[in-house]
């Protein structure tokens, strides 16, 4: 489970900055991995309204969004956006960030691509400002749950802070470390919960990310899956791609992961292998192992993929079934 951090404040070390490292180390108490995206350290071109992404599903810009931050926004269970108030609304840094979401939002509502974690990813916001008004978050909150929707995410929630204004008003708050408890408790309890499920094929470039696409589309709720290669390849293979597309089921910024064990956020309640080579499976995974012989396939040619994908799809369906 990865809860990512999207850092907004230009600021070094400021109040936000304390707010969002205090909610993410508490998630890592409950478990998680965690991630932070600092946005004003971040290469990211504001969006220039190419209208690409509306027509294709993809933004023609090259910088750190392609290359990093849609990748995460795609890997991350739960999306934490952190942001002073300024002028009623998020900083510009957050907001360039936001705006070049449009891409994701294009592939759901253009493309008619669903991501697999859409019904599951959660998303929260935190907050700061300096005055009192009452209406000073109100901005923030329609701008978030406008971005959540684009992510694919909830809006699962908030902390907002009035009068936090100077150097270490945060760390100071009476009520801070009880709220960021509370809050993290809730939202991550039913994510905690699920059984977790690892699929692993030779190149995790087919056959383990459409098990565990389908998976994640089908019971996100329940189970916690991911993949993995004994030798990953760099990329996904585009057939297949293209026919869990067909499905409707969007693979776009992913790419194949390896056996690392290190990588992963708690031991697996099952190991899901694809195929018979399981030689450099983790030997702590042994007693775990349930196989899926799946055939060897020409992975160029379409019509096989699409039976490939059809086949996954039923043996998914009967392990939820099973769980």
């Amino acid at each position: 489970m990865l809860v990512l951090g999207l850092q907004g404040s230009p600021r070094r070390k400021g109040n936000t900055h304390y707010l969002l490292t205090s909610f993410l180390k508490e998630a890592e108490k409950k478990g998680a991995r965690t991630s932070i995206i600092e946005v004003d350290k971040k290469h990211i071109i504001p969006c220039k309204e190419y209208v690409v992404c509306e027509k294709k599903g993809y933004c023609p810009i090259d910088d750190d969004m392609k290359t990093e931050i849609y990748p995460l926004l795609r890997q991350a269970d739960v999306i934490v956006a952190a942001t002073p108030v300024f002028f009623y609304n998020t900083t510009a840094q957050l907001k360039a960030l936001i705006d070049r979401t449009q891409t994701l939002w294009a592939r759901k509502y253009r493309l008619n691509l669903t991501d697999p974690n859409r019904k599951w990813r959660k998303g929260f916001v935190l907050a700061v400002g300096a005055t009192r008004g009452k209406n000073l978050f109100e901005g923030v909150h329609l701008t978030a749950k406008y971005f959540f929707d684009a992510v694919g995410a909830s809006y699962d929630g908030s902390l907002t802070y009035w009068k936090i204004e100077k150097p270490g008003d945060m760390a100071a708050h009476p009520d801070v470390g009880k709220d960021v408890q509370n809050a993290v408790s809730n939202l991550l309890a039913p994510l905690i919960s699920r059984k977790r499920i690892v699929f692993v094929d030779q190149t995790a470039s087919c056959a383990a990310p459409m098990a565990w696409a389908w998976t994640q589309f089908l019971a996100g709720d329940r189970i916690e899956a991911e993949y993995a290669g004994i030798q990953p390849v760099a990329h996904f293979n585009k057939v297949m791609m293209t026919a869990m597309h067909q499905s409707g089921i969007d693979m776009e910024f992913r790419s194949p992961a390896g056996l690392d064990v290190s990588e992963f956020s708690r031991q697996p309640d099952r190991v899901v292998v694809l195929g018979q080579d399981v030689g450099g499976m983790p030997s702590e995974w042994n007693s775990l192992v349930e196989m899926w012989p799946v055939p060897k396939i020409d992975e160029a040619n379409a019509g096989r993929i699409q039976m490939l994908r059809d086949d996954i799809e039923s043996r998914v369906n009967d392990l939820i079934s099973r769980l």
